[in-house]
């Protein structure tokens, strides 16, 4: 997150009102909910996460059971059975 300096881009009269509320401390204006991104869409992280949960869902219909796949993918156990049940209701027992 980059800072902006309130006199470049604020009139002045706003700037005291502001003033009269915070002086002198950074405050965070967060962007209008009509203008926010959903999650994942800016970077491929979600790409990346479905592409590998669909690869332990294979590797576990393969036979692999949660504590190998934990060790494999460096997740809990717990992870690994959430991503499985998520994936199986996905797809099914289908290992495409």
């Amino acid at each position: 997150m980059s800072y902006v300096k309130a006199e470049n881009i604020l009139p002045f009269e706003l700037i005291e009102q502001i003033q009269s509320y915070i002086d002198g401390a950074s405050i965070y204006i967060p962007k209008k909910e009509e203008n926010k991104s959903p999650w994942g869409t800016k970077t491929t992280t979600r790409l990346e996460l479905e592409q590998r949960n669909i690869a332990i869902y294979k590797r576990y219909l393969q036979g692999k059971n949660y504590k190998i796949l934990a060790v494999e993918f460096y997740l809990s156990e717990k992870s690994i059975q959430r991503i499985v049940l998520e994936q199986r209701r996905i797809y099914g027992n289908k290992s495409e």
